[in-house]
């Protein structure tokens, strides 16, 4: 190709690479960092944060036949989760569990009077990163269509941008290389 027309491709390259990469820096942000904490939900949970408190209830509480939902509404007062109230039940003699809005929940032994409030609140902004990563409806399906060609542009703009030994003709063509054998490599091992 003449130098011209090289250099005017190069141009174009490195307009569309530089727009493209303001426009769509935010998305890849976030990506990567709901990517990372995804990475690690084994040692934190990115959707929500989850809290226990255990404490004693010092009334006399009845079991499964003199329960009421008065009476539950009573032990949740305290707590500040009266109006999340869903349901209860007794899964076994003497324990009965409280069920809350959100998935937070309240275990007490009518027996002995030991208590578990367990809260679960979404984990402030990492939360919705992670749900926008796990895709929450078909609009955000066309949005992450046209973020995923626009990548396929960065990267195709990127690699035709340098020319020259540091170019994919010289140490970026190794650099492309080693990029493409690190993930074959571990999808073989």
């Amino acid at each position: 190709m003449p130098s011209g027309k090289g250099a005017a491709v190069r141009r174009a390259c490195r307009w569309l690479h530089r727009e493209l990469s303001y426009l769509f820096a935010g998305m890849v942000i976030i990506y990567a960092l709901s990517g990372l904490f995804m990475n690690h939900r084994r040692s934190i949970d990115p959707s929500c944060v989850v809290s226990r408190k255990v404490y004693q209830v010092d009334e006399k509480l009845p079991g499964k036949d003199g329960m009421t939902r008065e009476r539950v509404l009573a032990l949740l007062r305290p707590l500040g989760e009266a109006d999340n109230f869903t349901q209860f039940y007794f899964p076994e003699p003497g324990q009965l569990k409280v069920f809350l809005k959100g998935g937070s929940s309240l275990v007490v032994n009518t027996g002995t009077g030991e208590a578990v409030y367990e809260s679960v609140k979404p984990r402030p902004l990492i939360a919705p990163m992670v749900k926008l990563h796990f895709n929450p409806g078909s609009w955000w399906t066309w949005f992450a269509d046209i973020f995923a060609v626009c990548l396929i542009l960065i990267t195709l703009t990127g690699i035709w941008m340098v020319k020259g030994p540091k170019g994919l003709w010289g140490r970026g063509g190794v650099e492309l290389i080693i990029g493409i054998l690190i993930p074959i490599l571990f999808l073989l091992i």
